[in-house]
């Protein structure tokens, strides 16, 4: 696939964190109820070495052992997010390129970008990257951002549970 989508598939731009894994998770269940194709896509970008053209190549991994790395990387957080059996359930897409730019281009055409963030930013406000935001200001098909879980909430949550408070012995 290189470029558009075919307008039933919903995008979730994928680099391994744990907001990209929140992301993948929500869109993963949105395909389900939507009976539509999931696609995880990973943007890689080849390490600048900062040397003059002329200076002797440093030692580092080739292009081809970058791009294995960014197959291994979207592998290994498909993997992890929705589990061993996703199969081919997930089309999976490893683009060279800026990532904002590579997730709009596979993004034309879907029924929406889903993108990981961070729970809160500064005064509580949302927290969306420098790849988010140009996505948002970019994108052709509705951009959804989803947070990590509050892990701090969720514990105090489970805490008060009432399974957990109705199961302790009298």
């Amino acid at each position: 696939m290189t470029g558009h989508t075919d307008g039933t598939s919903i995008v979730v731009g994928v680099d391994g964190s744990e907001p990209s894994m929140a992301a993948l998770r929500w869109a993963a269940e949105q395909a389900t109820a939507l009976h539509t194709d999931l696609v995880a896509v990973h943007a890689w970008e080849p390490a600048a070495n900062g040397h003059a053209p002329y200076a002797p190549a440093p030692a580092g991994p080739t292009l081809t052992q970058e791009r294995e790395r960014a197959v291994q990387i979207l592998a290994a957080t498909v993997r992890e997010a929705l589990g061993p059996l996703t199969g081919d359930a997930v089309l999976r897409i490893v683009a060279e390129g800026p990532p904002a730019r590579v997730l709009l281009q596979h993004a034309r055409g879907a029924l929406l970008l889903a993108l990981g963030r961070k729970a809160h930013g500064n005064f509580g406000l949302p927290s969306v990257g420098p790849v988010g935001r140009e996505c948002l200001r970019h994108a052709t098909v509705p951009v959804v951002t989803v947070p990590i879980a509050d892990r701090s909430q969720k514990s105090a949550e489970a805490a008060n549970s009432p399974s957990l408070t109705g199961s302790r012995a009298s």
